[in-house]
């Protein structure tokens, strides 16, 4: 009798480990993007991710114009951008990405001096895309990111 209650009382931890292991949503493998739904200072931002093994092993963020001309691309918005907020966009768009990367999207996104703006864009881009990829959608999620 005493043994079984043991064996009872084990597979019933086990299964609350289980349970509890379960809850957490997976990320699905593949190619996820989200991007913002309208033009912000002519500049429309994006982050695109790569889900293998159920983690993050790649992030993309970045923003393109109406031709699609990529932001961090432009050297004369740089020069601009670091003169007047002491970031650019190749800096920022590389920690933000970086800092999802690294949190595996569980961690806060610190935000960059000169770069708020576009921390308050990414921090909506990146829960759109996260969910993307828990969900399996390949599509582009489109995200209101007016403040």
């Amino acid at each position: 009798m005493r043994q079984s209650f043991g064996k009872v009382l084990m597979l019933l931890m086990l299964a609350g480990m289980l349970t509890a292991c379960g809850s957490k949503t997976e990320l699905q493998d593949g190619y996820y993007t989200a991007q913002a739904a309208q033009f912000s200072h002519g500049w429309k931002e994006y982050i695109t991710i790569m889900v293998k093994g159920g983690s993050i092993v790649s992030v993309e963020y970045n923003a393109e114009n109406a031709s699609g001309f990529i932001k961090s691309w432009d050297n004369a918005y740089m020069q601009n951008m670091l003169h007047t907020n002491g970031t650019y966009p190749n800096e920022y768009t590389r920690y933000y990405a970086g800092q999802l990367l690294e949190g595996q999207g569980d961690g806060g996104i610190d935000v960059l001096s000169g770069a708020s703006s576009s921390w308050g864009s990414f921090q909506k881009l990146a829960e759109a895309v996260l969910e993307q990829a828990k969900q399996g959608d390949s599509g582009i999620a489109v995200v209101d990111t007016s403040e």
